[in-house]
């Protein structure tokens, strides 16, 4: 499928908006400063404004940028502004049209700016996203090709396109896509969807509009296990539509069979890797490797090259990560499962488990995903502003599973029911200098800990945004890790 979208937005003299001075800004403001534009910057943070009017960068507030939009031929956001966002609002009433950085990249690279345009391989999906973008761009670079692993993990896509490159493993989300309409992948996967970022998008049609957006390239790839994924491939404009399940494949399908990973889609039957070579634990570890093996195979990765990107392949960090194993109880970090989906697959590779969830839910219910993991829990530790709902949610599906909520010292006034007890943490940082976030961790692998026995595996999983209480996911699992060598040590 080519790239057919045009930058007669960006004609000479042109007016351009960029909202959003973090990261993504940044890439934005490079990418156009060899074009003959005239780039203003807008953003809520006065200081990192300051650092940009400093090096020579128009700069206004979005609340100034609102009331002269008509002033501009276009609006390049980052995903972080959502549409509803009052300078967006303003821009698409007044018919002023808005990009992402993956839709200027995308123009960008058609316009053979960066020489010959690359192939895209992007994925996308509620969880797996990063895992399965990373084994995609193993299985390429294991075949020898020269590929760059960009988008939502690694390099931002604008900066990435300054270096030599034939194809793009690019991980995107929601947000990404809802800003890059003109995207036509050369492959493009949905591996899953559930509940996520509702808050973000308004509604779950419209959030899987946006997921969507990856199939309307050369070839659509969706996950077949999981129901609103595979609806999707009957909407597709792809030509080449293939599917990949946990089960037998069949023709048009990658699959397992007798405990190998087996390609029918892009060869008549062919076995590409042992499960049992895959490093993710669990049915989602299998369903990330088939979903980067679609993509991989449809450029013409052979089997050989699958296999030795599957067997070296490591995991990124806080993504079912084993932290120790201390008295025949293990202790492992996925902080990265960031909304229930995410933790129900999780919880489900292990037999036993003792629950630490909680955070920010994002508009997504908690209860489907309660009811499908009841049957693991041998217990439950809740933190952060959204535990009242996972509480609520284990007393109707699990009220035989033993529950402790950690509380701050404001919501101190929390009462201990029947099912749940109540640890409440201080927010007096006091004389140890530890956050409030480690804090609450500390206490949280504490009760853990009584809960578990030998055989039982201490789980982070929230299920929720990491933001009420932590810098990001990172920082929630490093304090787990923290909690958890100083527990038992």
């Amino acid at each position: 499928m080519g790239h057919e979208a045009g930058l007669d937005a960006l004609a000479p003299d042109a007016a351009v908006l960029v909202a959003g001075a973090g990261v993504t800004g940044r890439s934005v403001l490079a990418a156009l400063a060899p074009l003959d534009v005239r780039p203003t910057l807008c953003d809520d943070d006065a200081a990192a404004l300051q650092r940009h009017a400093d090096a020579g960068i128009a700069t206004t507030s979005p609340s100034a940028a609102a009331q002269h939009i008509g002033d501009y031929a276009l609006v390049i956001t980052s995903p972080g502004f959502r549409p509803t966002a009052p300078v967006l609002v303003a821009a698409t009433a007044a018919g002023v049209p808005i990009w992402g950085d993956v839709e200027l990249a995308w123009r960008l690279d058609a316009s053979g700016r960066y020489g010959p345009a690359r192939r895209w391989l992007v994925v996308t999906g509620t969880n797996g996203k990063t895992t399965t973008t990373s084994m995609l761009h193993a299985m390429l670079t294991a075949a020898g090709l020269n590929a760059r692993l960009c988008g939502n993990i690694g390099n931002p896509l604008l900066d990435a396109l300054a270096e030599p490159a034939d194809l793009l493993a690019v991980e995107l989300s929601s947000f990404q896509l809802h800003w890059a309409p003109s995207l036509r992948p050369d492959a493009g996967v949905v591996l899953n969807i559930a509940e996520d970022h509702l808050d973000w998008h308004g509604s779950m049609d419209a959030y899987i509009a946006a997921k969507a957006r990856v199939l309307n390239g050369r070839v659509a790839v969706v996950g077949l296990d999981d129901e609103r994924a595979a609806a999707l491939l009957d909407t597709a404009s792809a030509p080449v539509r293939a599917g990949f399940r946990l089960g037998e494949p069949a023709a048009g399908e990658l699959g397992v069979r007798r405990g190998r990973l087996v390609d029918r889609a892009f060869a008549d039957d062919l076995a590409l890797a042992p499960v049992t070579s895959i490093p993710v634990p669990g049915p989602v570890g299998v369903l990330d490797a088939l979903g980067a093996a679609a993509l991989a195979r449809c450029v013409g990765v052979p089997g050989p090259a699958i296999a030795d990107a599957l067997e070296s392949f490591r995991a990124g960090r806080h993504r079912a990560e084993l932290v120790a194993v201390v008295d025949g109880i293990r202790y492992v970090d996925d902080s990265k499962a960031t909304n229930p989906h995410a933790a129900e697959a999780s919880v489900l590779a292990y037999p036993r488990v003792v629950w630490v969830a909680g955070g920010l839910l994002k508009g997504a219910s908690v209860d489907t995903t309660v009811a499908r993991i009841a049957n693991r829990l041998v217990g439950a530790v809740l933190i952060g502003r959204d535990r009242t709902e996972f509480a609520e949610a284990l007393s109707r599906h699990a009220p035989d599973v033993p529950v402790v909520q950690v509380v701050t010292g404001e919501d101190a006034d929390v009462q201990a029911t029947v099912e749940t007890s109540v640890v409440c943490v201080t927010t007096d940082i006091g004389a140890s200098g530890a956050s409030l976030g480690a804090r609450v961790m500390t206490a949280a692998v504490a009760a853990a800990r009584d809960m578990a026995k030998p055989g039982d595996t201490v789980l982070l999983a929230p299920a929720g945004a990491s933001f009420d209480q932590f810098t990001d996911y990172a920082d929630r699992g490093e304090a787990f890790a923290a909690a958890v060598r100083a527990a038992t040590r």
